[in-house]
């Protein structure tokens, strides 16, 4: 839905006084351990505010603007220069900056660095697979943590998706090889009070603990992604981290269930030095506890949090005013839901899921999509579950439902399952190792007798010659300039990356336009400013918009600073409604449809192909991932109505065999 006229771009607070030190000028005048036996000695409760990274990749599926941070980022600075720091970059917003935003994520960053020279810029780092979903070879993640750090980073949150320390150590080295904090997390999974999840027990987490201590890391970062820990928890498990490990210990969790801010306050109890909180208006359901709850929750006791609760609203009224303007990307929970503990979903996850659920038509069978990733999870013997290894288990909770799978028919060995490709690769060892190992049933039934790799993946990646990237991206661009900047974004994701440069070539910096503009559009009348550079302002008018031609062409009559223009652009609405695409057959083995709303990657295929069974045929990028679409028969490709780059709804119809 449109927001109202009235959800126009909200004004941020005003500066109260010059940025008072904060935690940055201890880290760049001591360095990170400074900061490290600061936070452990320090009495008040430390937060980190999340609305910039967590807070709306949980509500909002990451759909951010950078205008929108960069704007309220001085207030920041000004009026609550005692935040630990502030969680802005990094996850999922690294790629959907280029994918759906038409911004780059490298220069978010500088700009926010340049708006809070005092606080602490933090990042969510995926250990061997940086920001991405897969792992990289170990001089492309250094190459993209010692860049992360020069462009602005100085809190790096390094975690693994099966809690496997060897598969964060590269990681970690190049945090600490850049004078930066290393925050090694543990993730949170199970339940160490009940007897029947001892897999994930105290012990456990201690030992882990100590293994990241010896690895180097600064700060022990315990990160609760689905909120899964109960206060009763929280208060033994804190007490024996802290007495056993000894490092501070800074805690992010969720409200999925409602009670993480009891949570919060339980963890502060048993000496955590920091905790994640959104803003309010960012707060709650799938993202984080509500942050000035929390500084009320604890003022006038042994840990109050010494922020200015009137600073924090005023924050928070801005951010209220942007949160209206991204209306149509709300999908979050309408209460919460004790469900959690059922299926463990990352908050992250969740509302992903959920309209992966509504394109595949499960929509009204989601609590059996939720139990059947509690019996996935159990059935690859009770993982970590957050991204990727999230994904794998949802792809395979999502196939079971889709087709009437039970767990015991899945991993019965006389019934033949053809397995998504998530979970082939991750039981092949790429992503690594969990906790034990793999159950044996479901390795032998997944794997048809092909040996897994149980070392750490990026050990056997080859190097990549960085500089001959650089010369062939730049061969790729016609002649541009690749920086370091733009190589790591490329080696994060090259296809992501040369799309977005190509779109950039065509339609400048789309990142200056006003967020209702950018996703509506503007209305006759209008009149709206564009800094396209310092001080170079566009004042843009819309006048008119004239009939639909026969190519679906319309005129735009328009005034930029004073002087009338017209121009000639597609009527996008038009063309999307005369372009109908076929669909697929429902029960026709030889047509191939689309599972989900996405776009095409690549197509593998072309007409008169023989294919075999198991060969891909193209691959579809949704929901942050890419699928593989493979034959489930020898046949030959009958038509092909799709190429790279098509928009796809769900059910569409993409190939047909003979």
């Amino acid at each position: 839905p449109k927001p109202p006229a009235e959800a126009r771009a909200p004004k941020p607070p005003a500066l109260r006084a010059a940025p008072a030190e904060g935690t940055r000028n201890l880290l760049e005048e001591k360095g990170p351990q400074a900061v490290a036996d600061w936070m452990a000695a320090e009495k008040k409760l430390l937060i980190t505010d999340t609305t910039m990274r967590d807070g709306h990749q949980s509500l909002l599926a990451t759909r951010m603007r950078s205008l929108d941070m960069i704007k309220v980022a001085p207030a920041y600075a000004a009026n609550l220069a005692g935040l630990f720091s502030v969680e802005c970059w990094g996850g999922a917003t690294f790629d959907v900056a280029y994918r759906f935003l038409q911004e780059c994520p490298w220069q978010r960053l500088r700009d926010l660095r340049a708006a809070m020279p005092n606080l602490m810029t933090q990042m969510l780092l995926r250990g061997s697979n940086g920001v991405g979903y897969t792992n990289y070879p170990d001089n492309v993640v250094r190459e993209f943590v010692r860049q992360a750090a020069a462009t602005g980073i100085d809190v790096f949150r390094v975690f693994d998706s099966l809690n496997w320390v060897e598969n964060m150590r590269v990681a970690m080295d190049a945090v600490i090889a850049e004078g930066k904090v290393c925050e090694a997390a543990i993730c949170y999974t199970g339940d160490i009070l009940n007897p029947d999840r001892a897999k994930y027990d105290l012990a456990y987490y201690v030992s882990m603990g100590k293994a990241l201590k010896g690895a180097g890391a600064h700060v022990l970062g315990l990160k609760d992604m689905a909120g899964l820990l109960k206060p009763a928890s929280a208060r033994v498990l804190f007490k024996a981290l802290k007495e056993e490990v000894g490092l501070p210990i800074h805690f992010h969790t969720h409200d999925t269930s409602g009670l993480a801010g009891a949570t919060i306050l339980a963890a502060a109890d048993a000496g955590v030095s920091a905790v994640d909180a959104a803003m309010d208006a960012f707060s709650g359901g799938t993202s984080q506890p509500c942050l000035g709850s929390i500084v009320e929750a604890l003022a006038h006791t042994g840990r109050d949090t010494g922020l200015d609760i009137s600073a924090i609203r005023e924050i928070s009224n801005y951010w209220e005013g942007v949160r209206h303007q991204y209306r149509a990307f709300e999908s979050g929970l309408e209460a919460p839901a004790s469900e959690v503990w059922l299926h463990e979903m990352p908050g992250g996850q969740f509302t992903n899921l959920k309209a992966q659920a509504r394109s595949l038509g499960l929509e009204e069978r989601w609590h059996e999509v939720a139990q059947a990733y509690a019996d996935a999870n159990r059935m690859f013997g009770d993982i970590v579950k957050v991204t990727p290894s999230s994904k794998v288990v949802g792809d395979m909770a999502l196939m079971m439902v889709a087709q009437g799978l039970s767990r015991s028919q899945v991993e019965d060995p006389a019934i033949d399952v053809a397995f998504p490709d998530s979970v082939v690769d991750m039981l092949k060892g790429n992503l690594g190792q969990p906790p034990g190992g793999w159950p044996e049933a479901i390795l032998r039934k997944v794997l048809k007798g092909e040996k897994p790799n149980l070392e750490r993946p990026g050990k056997h990646l080859a190097p990549v010659d960085l500089e001959a990237t650089r010369i062939q991206v730049s061969k790729d661009l016609m002649g541009f300039t690749v920086d370091d900047e733009d190589l790591n974004g490329y080696l994060m994701y090259p296809r992501v990356f040369l799309d977005y440069m190509g779109r950039h070539r065509i339609y400048g910096p789309v990142r200056t336009l006003p967020t209702r503009t950018f996703f509506y559009g503007m209305e006759p009348g209008e009149e709206i400013s564009a800094e396209i550079d310092p001080g170079k302002t566009l004042e843009i008018r819309l006048q008119a918009v004239g009939e639909t031609d026969d190519q679906g062409e319309v005129k735009v009559f328009f005034e930029l600073n004073g002087q009338p223009r017209v121009i000639r652009v597609p009527n996008r609405l038009v063309k999307a409604a005369t372009a109908a695409k076929p669909k697929a057959t429902e029960g026709n083995p030889a047509h191939i449809g689309a599972p989900m709303p996405g776009s095409v990657a690549s197509v593998a295929v072309k007409e008169g192909q023989k294919v075999h069974a198991g060969d891909l045929l193209l691959t579809i990028e949704a929901m942050k991932m890419e699928t593989g679409l493979h034959a489930d028969r020898p046949a030959t490709v009958k038509a092909v109505h799709v190429h790279a780059g098509s928009q796809i709804d769900a059910k569409d119809l993409l190939i047909e065999l003979e």
